[in-house]
């Protein structure tokens, strides 16, 4: 038994955070299914942008689209659903079988709506009608204006993810919106079973603060965070409140791990997966940390024992971890929405270059 067999029997879930054509077309997805263990997928603007530009295999179909005279982003969408329906499709199985518990695929609206709530339920409802697959999520970011949207979409059926987290605290208020969904659906008499994951991002706290810790906490921080937040799902899932909405027939949001690929060189090459191997989870894992868990068939221990002491000793060293949250969330939002404008500047160089060919 190999350490992704062993995570699933612990009671995680394994998801590959990478889509590319050529792991649908090849047979490698299929593979990870079969040989990995692998669960779900989750994609983003960043990982659609380097499978565009460093591969043919988008070509011919924007070639053709762009003489339908289609712009960039509905060209993106028309590829990222119909890579993420065949994904689903693969998935689907694993789904049927845990009767919706896993088996899923995200996609995400234009990170520029991050802040128009509007604009996000508007979009996520178009984009799920428009793949036409019960086990696809719609990811929409955890910032003050996504939440609401995360609400009304839940309400209005929709499955979703929230990314973007980076606290205890952005968790809490993610997992809340998702229960005022819930809720309103039990009161509107509407079934409330509706999927969703709440997104927390590891690594990038160890990024921010890499050079300002004192040597002996060096990549300590993402796992502390991870812990405090795993805290406050386990407390959240035994509250009388959840209890209530799964008394009545819903499911619980799962939190899942999310930048969890180790960024120091010097550290172990699957640290974040050692630290966070805990149940009813969810680690959604670039391809090159599956392929180096996949090497390993032992891994350590999870999380440390009081990862209230090590957020002690960053106060303490004056890392302020909430200013660090805020700082994550806008530098998240940010980033991704550059990813966003790279990928439609890609797909229109490419329109570009494959007319003039």
């Amino acid at each position: 038994m190999n350490a992704t067999q062993k995570l699933h029997e612990i009671g995680q879930s394994i998801w590959l955070d990478n889509i590319t054509r050529g792991l649908l077309t090849s047979g490698t997805l299929r593979r990870y299914i079969q040989d990995l263990s692998v669960t779900g997928l989750t994609s983003n603007p960043t990982i659609f942008d380097h499978a565009i530009k460093n591969s043919h295999d988008y070509d011919e179909a924007i070639s053709q689209k762009q003489k339908e005279g289609k712009s960039s982003e509905a060209i993106f969408f028309e590829l990222a659903i119909k890579d993420l329906m065949q994904a689903a499709d693969l998935f689907r199985p694993i789904h049927d079988r845990t009767n919706g518990v896993d088996g899923w695929v995200s996609l995400e609206v234009s990170p520029l709506l991050a802040h128009d709530t509007a604009g996000t339920l508007s979009a996520a409802k178009a984009l799920h009608a428009r793949a036409g697959r019960p086990n696809l999520f719609i990811k929409i970011p955890g910032t003050s204006e996504g939440l609401s949207a995360i609400e009304e979409a839940i309400f209005a059926g929709v499955p979703i993810n929230v990314t973007l987290l980076f606290s205890g605290a952005q968790y809490v208020a993610a997992a809340e919106a998702y229960l005022r969904g819930i809720e309103r659906r039990i009161a509107a008499g509407l079934n409330p079973d509706v999927g969703s994951v709440a997104s927390l991002f590891v690594s990038r706290w160890d990024v921010a603060v890499a050079h300002k810790e004192p040597e002996s906490l060096r990549n300590q921080l993402g796992i502390a965070i991870a812990g405090e937040t795993y805290a406050r799902y386990r407390a959240l899932l035994d509250s009388p409140r959840s209890q209530r909405i799964l008394n009545a027939g819903a499911r619980p949001q799962r939190l899942l791990w999310a930048s969890t690929g180790t960024k120091d060189p010097k550290a172990s090459n699957i640290l974040y997966v050692e630290a966070l191997a805990l149940p009813f989870t969810i680690n959604t894992m670039p391809e090159s940390t599956l392929k180096a868990l996949a090497a390993h068939e032992e891994f350590g221990e999870a999380l440390p024992e009081d990862t209230g002491k090590i957020l002690a000793e960053f106060a303490e060293a004056g890392i302020d971890t909430d200013a660090v949250a805020a700082q994550l969330l806008g530098e998240g939002v940010a980033s991704f929405a550059k990813s966003w404008n790279d990928l439609l500047d890609c797909i229109a160089s490419k329109s570009g270059a494959l007319t003039a060919a």
